[in-house]
């Protein structure tokens, strides 16, 4: 699988990254499988959080093995600086490991949660103290606003930013171009979410598939035309995979054989994106 340069750091990540909630709810031997699997094919860069449910518990011991030979990243939803330590060390014996090469801030997302991460006390404080002890290599943020991402991209050498960059959100809504072109002019590495989202859910509609907050790719040459647009915006390092095994493998498949975007496939894109409601901008609460 192709990699690409974690910002200037020597690092090189596979550009299908593993997201975590795909081993969420599932039993430790299928947990140990997919990661194996994940390996056998060339992914480097594994990414989880606290909030996804049993996620680090199966990883960590999946990981175990590799550990020496990946890119760990993960995260807390903890804002103040003394609940974001403890945060960080209960994930550091989860995934049964020392520390961690990458570890973010999490869906921070309203003016508030800026304030408070960034100011006296606040968890920022807690992940530069980490960096300095060794316990974590990289800082970065997810965000799931324009406004919160460019505000922390403001304040902050970061190393990275994982943020939503998704085909149907991008052409339909505009959501995603000031990110990632704020990132990419600062040298910031941007991580990618949603590559393979398609729209919101409608109202009172069911889940396609359970682990998924919106409508994902439902066949193979979707998912690999929006792994193919977001890895096609300058300065997109990686793209997580979703959280179900069969979208993880068609992310991988498509990795695998990467090609560029044509200028007929993104204006094809952007037409259906008209007639779509994206999963993105969404309403901070």
């Amino acid at each position: 699988m192709e990699s690409r340069p974690y910002g200037s750091t020597g690092i090189n990540l596979s550009v299908v990254g593993f997201g975590g909630i795909v081993v969420m709810d599932e039993t430790p031997a299928d947990a140990d499988r997919y990661v194996a699997e994940a390996i056998d094919r060339g992914v480097s860069y594994f990414d989880v959080a606290p909030s996804y449910g049993n996620a680090e518990e199966r990883l960590g011991p999946a990981l175990e093995p590799f550990r020496d030979r990946i890119f760990l990243a993960c995260k807390t939803g903890v804002r103040d600086a003394s609940g974001a330590r403890a945060s960080l060390e209960a994930s550091l014996k989860k995934l049964r490991t020392d520390r961690f090469d990458l570890f973010q801030l999490h869906a921070v997302t309203t003016d508030e949660d800026v304030r408070t991460v960034l100011g006296p006390g606040g968890a920022l404080e807690t992940l530069v103290k980490a960096r300095e002890e060794g316990l974590i290599r990289h800082i970065g943020f997810s965000a799931h606003t324009e406004k919160a991402a460019l505000a922390l991209l403001d304040a902050f050498a970061f190393d990275s930013v994982l943020f939503p960059v998704n085909w149907a959100s991008w052409l339909g809504a505009g959501f995603g171009p000031a990110v990632v072109d704020a990132a990419r002019l600062k040298g910031i590495s941007v991580l990618a979410l949603k590559a393979l989202a398609v729209r919101a859910l409608g109202k009172d509609e069911a889940r396609s598939r359970p682990k998924a907050w919106y409508i994902p790719a439902d066949n193979y040459e979707d998912a690999a035309l929006g792994l193919r647009f977001t890895l096609s915006r300058p300065g997109v390092v990686a793209a997580l995979s979703p959280g179900h095994a069969d979208l993880f493998r068609w992310a991988c498949d498509a990795g695998d054989r990467l090609e560029g975007l044509s200028a007929a496939d993104e204006a094809s894109l952007a037409e259906r994106a008209r007639a779509l409601t994206p999963v993105f901008p969404i309403e901070p609460k």
